[in-house]
């Protein structure tokens, strides 16, 4: 009998790294995992490196029947016993599919603080869809339990976990610094994150004016692709801060640039943790976030990093000030997140804590099973 797991992701994101985390692990340790994923989607191409049975459904929209009798037919094939959603496309499809072949267990992660959509069809999913669901932090757990929706007993927080390995090789301080021009005493602020809205880009780019305006030293350094490219390139231009703000699209080369950086921000005014902090952290780098969702069940304020307001361009602009001052500070905000992020934010302890809330649910069902964790 085998655990499913699906996600209809088409990009690699936070998301995507914790479900191959996830299923790696699984598979590691014994288990019959099924992944589903988009066909050619990143997710789909490191699953197969890593040797996770994959199995590739295009999934188009909430409404794709045809990906609903796919993925249906995999599930009675496989005699799958349980399906682990990892989004709001995959849980659509993937419920009604569960459903229709009557697979025992049914789970979803929910990794965004968004409110939960006001139609019939959410309600549906949500509350008859799943039998437990997986918030990445307690932020997201309180905006569910807000919606009335899901019963909390339903509802069990794991955080997401950090693969350390990819930290622990030896990188040149100076690679960004090479690659751009800049001078060894620039002090490289930089942010990793999809290119939306929400993650707040243009308020971060907002504060770059008080920046330039106390130093032209700090230099920002955008990582991501997202549909907001073109506006917030803009934006930069408008505000006269392109000589210190600096747009490197989607790179590959994370931990390499991560060890470049002085310090990591996150400024989104909505977000259910940010995997992309931990990574940080993970660099012992200190952060400056906004005090929104799961983040500051990371970022300690004034521990390992300064929590600002969200939407707030000088509250941003100070706390950045602030760190590139005292270095010292910085420092040891630093080898505190890297401490705090080892003892709560490995890839075992989600893993263990996975496989425990998978037996729980499977008990309370009645189901005669047991996960060796």
């Amino acid at each position: 009998m085998k655990l499913f797991h699906i996600d209809a992701g088409k990009e690699w994101r936070g998301g995507q790294r914790q479900v191959l985390y996830l299923t790696d692990e699984l598979v590691k340790r014994g288990y019959p995992v099924r992944l589903i994923t988009q066909p050619d989607s990143p997710l789909h191409h490191e699953a197969r490196k890593r040797n996770i049975p994959v199995i590739k459904v295009r999934i188009r929209n909430e409404f794709d029947l045809l990906a609903v009798m796919r993925i249906a037919y995999f599930l009675k094939k496989e005699r799958a016993i349980l399906v682990h959603f990892h989004d709001a496309h995959s849980l659509a499809v993937g419920s009604i599919a569960a459903n229709i072949m009557k697979t025992p267990l049914k789970v979803l992660s929910r990794r965004v603080d968004f409110p939960l959509r006001k139609n019939f069809l959410s309600k549906i999913k949500y509350s008859k869809g799943i039998d437990g669901i997986i918030a990445i932090s307690n932020g997201i757990k309180k905006v569910l339990m807000e919606e009335k929706i899901i019963d909390e007993k339903s509802i069990e927080v794991i955080h997401p976990g950090t693969d350390f390995s990819q930290f622990k090789l030896k990188f040149d301080k100076n690679y960004l610094r090479k690659e751009l021009g800049f001078s060894k005493d620039d002090y490289l602020v930089g942010i990793i994150a999809h290119l939306a809205d929400h993650k707040g880009h243009k308020y971060l780019i907002e504060a770059s004016q008080f920046i330039n305006k106390v130093t032209n030293k700090i230099k920002i350094i955008i990582v991501g692709e997202g549909p907001l490219k073109m506006e917030l390139r803009k934006k930069a231009k408008k505000l006269n801060t392109t000589n210190i703000v600096f747009f490197l699209g989607f790179r590959k080369d994370i931990p390499q640039i991560l060890h470049s950086l002085d310090l990591f921000v996150l400024s989104s005014y909505l977000e259910g943790l940010g995997s992309s902090i931990l990574d940080a952290m993970a660099c012992k780098l200190p952060v400056v976030a906004t005090s929104t969702g799961g983040i500051p069940e990371a970022v300690k304020n004034g521990v390992t990093g300064i929590l600002v307001p969200p939407r707030n361009p000088k509250a941003l602009a100070e706390a950045i000030l602030k760190l590139y001052k005292d270095k010292d500070l910085a420092k040891k905000m630093g080898e505190e997140g890297f401490k705090l992020v080892h003892e709560k934010f490995s890839v075992k302890s989600m893993v263990d804590r996975t496989i425990d809330f998978y037996n729980k649910l499977a008990m309370e069902k009645g189901i005669k099973l047991k996960f060796e964790n």
